[in-house]
């Protein structure tokens, strides 16, 4: 490991859990990007969950909002869509008043919402429409060419020699089985990846640099969905996410905004949270080399890893709702029009639910237990899917390689939103 790198985001994370203790309790801010990019965000959540569960911040970059921080306190309010709507947007987004003057209009035009911005009945309607693409039957369909897919990437990989991790297998496996999903042209499959993260990452800190090219950017993927769009309405029917949406009873009216929102919901639903949960399983592996051991010492243990990483990880570090109505919570009011911030990435390490909750144990007595998909409506549709991919990925790697070792902390994601990794170099020493 680079132990200049090492040492310098260990005082950053001594510092950060210093200020978290320190600051007025009714001042605490959690949700800072630059302290989820150092790894540091830990100790806000720490205190949160002790002190005051429910906690409301009156200011912050992303306006005032509540933070729900413990396991069964956030399971209530995710499955709670009465009150807690997802209408008005999932994520807590950056203030008007911060953005530059092209952003707010970007922002204003965002109005046609994809159906996990929708309340019952539409979100029913909607989410109907493309689980078919998902369900158990197609996922047998599509496990043989997954498989295949992650072979050739994985016998691709050089031996003896560093690599970026993300870029070669994280990404690359995801964007693959995406292209599959929505029958996208496969030699253009890395344009997902690309858009997806101009979608997710501020400018500066991804691919695009300022809000203007992250337009050009939107503008891209919105033509070329349109264009897929108008060849499959045309068409007969076809098992791809795309044919389902133009010719499902509940979408083949809608409108090209309503449409774009759903495909980019899609894109990034199935590329970011799976694609940092790959690099995840990494990074712990390597933190935790008893853990390594036992993986190899029982395969039989590599879905119960891959659940243990999906909550270790959790890829997505939170999602929002806003109240439609006054609402008591645990002893606290809750106003209508409050913006609410569900933090998974707490409630997954509550000990009172989890036991040794920051620990890496891959053979959990219930893996399963954790909040990285959600609860309540809104749950993952593509959870068995994500799964799929990991252990048929973990499967392959295993029969390959004895050993992936990290070389370096690797560079992580400035986002509140998306856990992940943007880097990860490493170096596989020898094939089985």
């Amino acid at each position: 490991m680079a132990d200049g790198v090492s040492d310098m985001l260990s005082e950053k994370r001594a510092l950060a859990r210093k200020r978290a203790y320190e600051i007025p309790l009714e001042e605490l801010n959690p949700a800072w990007a630059s302290a989820f990019r150092d790894d540091a965000h830990w100790a806000y959540f720490d205190r949160l969950r002790a002190e005051d569960p429910v906690h409301f911040t009156p200011d912050s970059n992303y306006g005032p909002f509540w933070s729900i921080t413990k396991y069964n306190d956030i399971v209530e309010a995710d499955s709670n869509h009465q009150v807690f709507s997802s209408a008005q947007g999932i994520t807590l987004n950056p203030k008007s008043s911060v953005l530059p003057p092209e952003a707010q209009i970007q922002a204003a035009r965002a109005g046609a919402p994809s159906f996990i911005g929708m309340d019952p009945p539409d979100h029913d309607i909607q989410r109907k429409t493309v689980s078919p693409a998902v369900a158990p039957a197609r996922l047998a369909e599509m496990a043989p060419q997954i498989r295949e897919r992650a072979g050739l990437i994985l016998d691709s990989l050089p031996i003896g020699e560093p690599f970026d991790w993300v870029d070669l297998v994280s990404k690359e496996l995801t964007t693959m089985t995406l292209a599959t999903l929505f029958d996208f042209p496969f030699e253009e499959r890395r344009k997902l990846t690309y858009w997806s993260d101009a979608m997710t990452s501020a400018p500066g800190y991804g691919p695009v640099q300022t809000y203007a090219e992250r337009r050009e950017a939107l503008a891209d993927c919105r033509d070329y969905f349109i264009r897929l769009w108008n060849e499959r309405v045309n068409a007969e029917p076809g098992g791809d996410l795309i044919s389902m949406l133009a010719h499902g009873a509940a979408t083949r009216d809608c409108t090209m905004d309503e449409y774009f929102s759903n495909i980019t919901l899609l894109i990034i639903g199935g590329n970011d949270t799976t694609r940092n949960t790959i690099s995840g399983s990494v990074f712990a592996l390597n933190r935790n080399p008893d853990q390594y051991e036992k993986l190899r010492g029982d395969l039989g243990l590599i879905p119960s890893m891959v659940s243990e990483t999906i909550r270790w990880q959790t890829p997505l570090a939170h999602m929002a709702r806003t109240a439609v109505q006054d609402f008591e919570f645990h002893g606290k009011t809750i106003r209508e029009g409050d913006r609410v911030a569900m933090w998974y990435v707490s409630g997954n390490r509550d000990e009172e639910v989890v036991e040794r909750p920051n620990d890496y144990v891959i053979d959990r007595p219930r893996p399963r237990q954790h909040l990285s998909f959600g609860f309540g409506i809104h749950r993952c549709v593509g959870n068995r899917l994500a799964e799929l991919q990991l252990q048929i990925v973990w499967e392959e790697i295993m029969k390959r390689f004895p050993q992936i070792r990290l070389l370096e902390e690797p560079r992580r994601s400035y986002s509140i939103f998306i856990k992940g990794y943007e880097e990860m170099k490493v170096l596989i020493p020898a094939r089985n």
